[in-house]
């Protein structure tokens, strides 16, 4: 991205004052001109390719994948996040046939995975963002796992919820979500791909949450 600079109207007093600049090249969000040429440049992936259709001004919308991950909340009293085995013992995954729904009942919560696989360079991020057609069914796509880092590699692991009083039926294919991405001042000297100890790089499904790893070293 190209640099920007910013004349400092008023300078600090001084018997020789020396000009005063800004770099203002920063992490602006990239337009739907610049995502396309990162695209062309490999420093964004995306397989299989998006439509043409799917692109906005500044994002471009993912689809939902077929694998689902739900929560056997009957027969557990609680989560306990130390216990990674209690946590995916938890999950039961549903596979839904194209054309098929899955059906979310209200106030329930399943991880899903995008169909696309979004694979980032190691100076640009990512962001996934709800869409405001299912925000106003009272669908959401994520609680708090929006940041994509540098160097990300896979698939996007969805956190639906219902937020709603009517059950919502999800089919795989649909635009589920979007994505807006920023370029970093330098490239990152600790990408996700190669990051010790990351937990979900590669993943091509909806993995359970991996915090026992965290957890179990707590006295």
């Amino acid at each position: 991205m190209e640099s920007a600079w910013i004349c400092n109207p008023n300078p600090m007093p001084s018997t020789n004052p020396p000009l005063f600049y800004t770099d203002i090249r920063r992490h602006m969000v990239l337009s739907d001109v610049d995502i396309r040429r990162y695209i062309a440049e490999g420093k964004i992936k995306i397989d299989p390719e998006l439509p043409e259709d799917h692109f906005g001004s500044c994002s471009i919308d993912f689809r939902l994948g077929n694998e689902f991950s739900v929560f056997e909340h009957s027969k557990f009293p609680f989560i306990d996040p130390r216990d990674k085995f209690a946590i995916q013992g938890m999950m039961r995954t549903i596979v839904v046939e194209d054309g098929e729904p899955f059906i979310l009942q209200p106030r329930d919560f399943v991880l899903a995975i995008t169909m696309e696989a979004l694979d980032l360079a190691d100076d640009v991020l990512g962001r996934l963002e709800g869409r405001s057609s299912l925000g106003r069914i009272g669908i959401i796509v994520h609680g708090t796992a929006g940041l994509f880092d540098p160097g990300w590699t896979g698939k996007a692991t969805l956190e639906l919820s219902n937020l709603g009083r009517v059950p919502v039926a999800l089919y795989p294919g649909m635009r589920i979500c979007s994505f807006t991405f920023e370029p970093l001042s330098t490239p990152s000297s600790n990408p996700y791909r190669t990051k010790k100890g990351n937990k979900y790089a590669g993943q091509t499904s909806p993995l359970a949450s991996r915090l026992s790893g965290e957890v179990s070293t707590l006295k």
